[in-house]
This record gives structure tokens, sequence and C-alpha cells, in this order.
């Protein structure tokens, strides 16, 4: 894994140098875009809108419009803007995980220490197993700050995970969302169900199943062979069949 990050986290009084590597890859199949008439790559070109010249990266820069005119800004500017930021995950609080929503939750990362401290990170690592708290921080990554969440990652790791500040999720209740409450023999169905499907979670039987039917229909269809679909129509019932459908269900799951 290549490192996309380096600074430090810092724990109190306490500064521990680490990498930063993404958690995760894709799974998707990577498709090409193409021209419809003869099947041509499509390739993208970073133009110059006045001179419509193609402009190489090495030539693009960064600016913001103020009062009319563009302030061009550099990577030391960034850096210049919150030096401490730049380089640190500062903690600044400790919760319990469950406070935290799923809907704050984005993209998640692995820390990995630099020699010189691997004894603190075991440290934290290890303080926050025992604690069961998770550490709250903030730092900048590609200009931009991030809020973000530590804790520990099966054995021997610290998982950081970006989340997102509050402004930036939207609010409900600009839905149009039901305030009725369900019929008692409803709800004693509906428990039942879950009661019937309750299992222990285990990421292990969750496959990306829809990228393993896609690169099947792209080989028949390589292969000059028809492929029959199977569409699924949402159907709109009406509210009495609830019931059946929750007793169809529950006698499925038995």
């Amino acid at each position: 894994m290549r490192a996309i990050w380096n600074g430090a986290i810092g724990f109190g009084l306490v500064n521990i140098p680490v990498k930063l590597y993404s958690a995760t890859q894709q799974s998707d199949l990577n498709l090409d875009m193409l021209d419809k008439k003869d099947h041509a790559h499509i390739k993208f070109k970073r133009v110059n809108e006045n001179t419509g010249r193609e402009i190489a990266w090495s030539n693009i820069v960064k600016g913001y419009k103020y009062q009319g005119d563009y302030v061009v800004l550099g990577d030391k500017d960034f850096e210049q803007a919150s030096p401490k930021k730049s380089k640190l995950v500062e903690i600044t609080d400790f919760i319990l995980e469950e406070e935290v929503d799923s809907v704050y939750y984005e993209t998640p990362y692995f820390l990995e220490p630099q020699k010189s401290g691997t004894k603190a990170y075991a440290l934290l690592r290890e303080a926050l197993k025992k604690s069961g708290k998770a550490g709250i921080g903030s730092f900048v990554l590609r200009n931009k700050e991030h809020l973000c969440i530590l804790r520990p990652y099966e054995k021997n790791a610290i998982v950081l995970n970006r989340l997102r500040f509050q402004e930036e999720v939207r609010d409900p209740a600009d839905l149009s969302l039901p305030k009725e409450k369900p019929k008692p023999n409803e709800m004693k169905m509906a428990l039942s169900l879950i009661d019937q499907l309750t299992r222990r979670f285990d990421i292990k039987k969750f496959k990306d199943t829809y990228t393993a039917e896609l690169l099947k229909l792209i080989k028949a269809k390589a292969k000059g062979k028809s492929v029959k679909p199977s569409p699924l129509k949402v159907t709109h019932r009406k509210s009495d069949d609830l019931m059946s459908q929750l007793k169809a269900s529950i006698k499925k799951a038995s």
C-alpha cells in the first residue's frame, strides 16, 4: 500500500508519527467510455477557455475569486493556513463509538506508526480497547479540514474514519414521511419476522453479486450469446395487504 498522508496523532502531550493509508478498494468493474459509433476511447482534455489550447497538469494552479480577481494558491499556502492541522490528527475528545450516528461516517483509513512511534501507537490502541472509547479529532487532507474518529480495528490496527460535519448532513424534515403509528397486530408480526431473521453479523457472507452477474453478462455478450433479463417491478399494494405480506414473509423465513 502507498501512504497518502504523513503526519502525527496528537494524544495529550504524546506525539505519534504515523502514515495514513486508504482502507478500502473498489470491487466494481473498470468500464471505459467509448464512442457509440466506432468504440474509440473518449478522452477528456484540460482546455484554456480563452485560447482553446490544452493545458498540462504542471501549468495548472488553484485560485479563489476574490473581489473580481483570482488569488492563486500553492501547496505552501495551503499548509501555511494551518500548519498544525496539515500535519497533525489532534484527538480532542474521547467518546463512546455508538454516540456517533452512522450518517456522519465517511471514508475509512488505516494508520501505521512510523519507526519512532510504535510504542506510543500500541499504547493508544490498547488504551482505546480497554476503555471502550474512540478518539475524536480533526486534520487537513487534500486542502480540506476533516472531522475524524479513531478506534481500534481487529488485533493490531487503528482505523481513522472521516466524519461529516453537522452542516453537511441534510435535514430529513424536508421529506414527506408518514406520521401514523402501525396497528398492534402489524407491529407484533413485524417483530416476529425480525426475530426469525436475526443472526450474528458476519461481513464475509455478503458478496458483491451485482458485479459478478455483470461480468457474466459481459462474457456472454462477447461470445455472441443473448442474455434474457429478469425484470423486477416495484409493486404498489394497498395498506390492507400489509398483514398478508407479513404472514407470507414469516412463513417463508420459518
